[in-house]
């Protein structure tokens, strides 16, 4: 069973969540993963090389337009990698047996953020 982590990375999208309720929740649309140096260092942990090939294989590929990850470099030792995944990317790579560490969520990726996998963010 993976420990829970307390990350120092609490938004101020975290705080309007708990005082909106569920509301301003579904408004965040893309939740936000951390990868450790360890993670990173797996190729299984890259859903640019890993989720295509499990869509195939699964018979999923009609959900390619459906999923958006993008990613950002981190600047911490445990958290070296962001992924910013949509509801329906973060759903895959719990199916494909990834256990991601959700630090955050918010309404669409920062625009530092460059899209790994799938389609862009539209409103």
């Amino acid at each position: 069973m993976k420990e829970t982590r307390v990350s120092s990375s609490y938004t101020s999208n975290d705080l309007l969540s708990s005082l909106n309720g569920e509301d301003a929740r579904r408004s965040l649309n893309y939740q936000t993963i951390a990868q450790s140096a360890e993670e990173v260092g797996e190729v299984q942990n890259a859903p640019a090389l890993s989720m295509g090939p499990y869509l195939i294989s699964s018979g999923q590929t009609k959900l390619l337009d459906a999923i958006s990850v993008y990613s950002q470099r981190g600047t911490q030792y445990d958290q070296l990698r962001l992924l910013f995944m949509n509801s329906t990317a973060l759903r895959i790579w719990r199916e494909m047996g990834q256990r991601p560490w959700v630090i955050g969520a918010q309404h669409r990726p920062p625009s530092t953020a460059l899209l790994t996998f799938g389609v862009p963010f539209s409103e």
